[in-house]
């Protein structure tokens, strides 16, 4: 893409409004890298529309322009693909208005720039959940998280977030608008148009608002630390708790020992959630609708796992500061090692039966390719996705080691690959992995995903810098 014209930004900014638009440096730096600093954009314009109509019109002048557009929620995202090189950033995240929630649907509209936490809040307001959760949930937006599929913490109940969408809303590359908020459970007629807008990280059109299922409020919860000697142990357990519950298991969680004590040592106020160090942890949580059922299956299952031998030590948080003490050891598992030196990053997923054999050989093999690594694995067992982690020997060089990030990736990779699973569970593929996925789709996949590409935008406007 060539640069915009001069012409082009003035229109833009014409029709944006006052408050609609920055092209003062210092307002856009903030929005022009991700968390990991791994990239730092730059851009002529960055636009705020604050409304559908607005983000409408905007777009169509960049597509009678042939102006490229960079969407951006809550600028979470973790590889890149919300980073603008050129393109023109246009933000939803003044798009605020939560249009409404109808408990009898189970269902709430909200725009894109509402935040997770805001409508996890919405939905609980009209005493019910909205299940989507992950450490960045005060920050990221609806439409960020739709874009890119997000995933979380509770996804063994609830899935990820292409089933909690029920309609879109969105602005197409050539600035049409899809209208497509229903509340429908079934609609069985002919392509479901929303469900290629959601994980397309903005390449097909910008969501605007979106319809999202919601779910009764559990009435009890049970959250246990455990501690494992492996992660076969674990996967036996998620076995156990699935069949012992007969489905209320909403988080299963496994870390390392080497990221609880990252997270110990780099996060103030956090501490040892159990009496001992065993070498690998889980996180668990129960659910149910029924009062105090949930903390009675929790020790019969916790109960049971001894007997047999799964487990080495267990806590069962006795009230919401335990709870909360227990999940912020989880969720600051990333941000505990950013005092640890950089690290080559992997979010991939294997089937839950290959986990324990992908840890194991993946380790061994990262071990052998560069002694001394350090592999802090954590994730969400319970849906397959691990967050595979490689950090620098302590007083390693830090540039050597990241010039092997690229070939430390693909042997991770590739066993990933070999287990049927895949190198981005949850965070898109975005600037970091678009061209290493040519390794692992198939000329079938790519050839088709650029057929619909080109048929939704052929100017090749929107996102143009990711997915193929």
């Amino acid at each position: 893409m060539t640069p915009p014209s001069d012409a082009a930004l003035q229109t833009l900014k014409s029709a944006a409004g006052a408050g609609g638009w920055t092209d003062d440096p210092a307002e856009i730096a903030p929005w022009l890298t991700e968390w990991r600093n791994r990239w730092q954009g730059h851009t002529p314009l960055m636009l705020t529309p604050r409304s559908t109509d607005e983000v409408a019109r905007l777009v169509a002048i960049c597509a009678e322009h042939r102006v490229a557009i960079t969407p951006q929620g809550g600028d979470t995202g973790l590889v890149g693909g919300q980073i603008p090189f050129g393109e023109v950033l246009l933000s939803t995240r003044k798009l605020r208005v939560i249009r409404d929630v109808t408990p009898l649907d189970d269902a709430m509209t909200v725009e894109a720039g509402v935040t997770l936490l805001e409508a996890q809040q919405a939905a609980a307001a009209a005493d019910r959940l909205f299940p989507l959760s992950l450490a960045a949930e005060g920050t990221a937006t609806i439409g960020g998280v739709v874009s890119t599929n997000a995933g979380g913490t509770a996804v063994i109940r609830y899935g990820v977030m292409r089933d909690l969408v029920l309609g879109l809303e969105a602005v197409l590359p050539d600035g049409r608008i899809f209208h497509g908020l229903k509340r429908l459970r079934k609609d069985n007629t002919g392509y479901d148009l929303k469900q290629l807008l959601i994980g397309a990280e903005g390449t097909l059109g910008i969501v605007t608002a979106a319809t999202l299922k919601l779910f009764p409020v559990m009435r009890s919860r049970a959250t246990a630390m455990v501690g494992l000697e492996t992660p076969a142990a674990a996967i036996e357990l998620l076995a156990r708790a699935k069949a012992e519950t007969g489905g209320g298991v909403e988080a299963f969680e496994l870390m390392r020992r080497i990221g609880m004590g990252f997270v110990l040592a780099n996060i103030p106020d956090t501490r040892e959630p159990l009496g001992s160090t065993p070498p690998w942890y889980v996180l668990i949580e129960l659910v149910s609708g029924e009062p105090g059922a949930a903390d009675a299956a929790m020790e019969r299952l916790l109960t049971h796992a001894f007997e047999a031998g799964l487990i080495v030590d267990a806590a069962i948080a006795q009230n919401d500061t335990q709870r909360a003490a227990f999940w912020k050891v989880r969720e600051e598992q990333s941000a505990a090692q950013k005092p640890e030196g950089g690290g080559w990053k992997h979010d991939v997923s294997v089937p839950v039966s290959r986990i324990a054999d992908f840890l194991d050989e993946a380790t061994t093999a990262v071990e052998r390719f560069h002694p001394g690594a350090r592999v802090s694995a954590f994730g969400h067992v319970g849906d397959g996705n691990i967050h595979y982690d490689v950090l620098c020997p302590p007083g390693g060089d830090l540039k050597a080691f990241l010039a092997r990030w690229e070939a430390g990736s693909q042997i991770v990779h590739d066993i990933v690959a070999r287990y049927d699973g895949s190198i981005s569970a949850e965070h898109g593929l975005g600037r970091l992995k678009t061209e290493e996925a040519r390794r692992y789709k198939s000329p079938l996949e790519i050839g088709t995903m650029q057929a619909v590409r080109a048929a939704i935008d052929p100017q090749r406007i929107m996102n143009p810098g990711i997915l193929f």
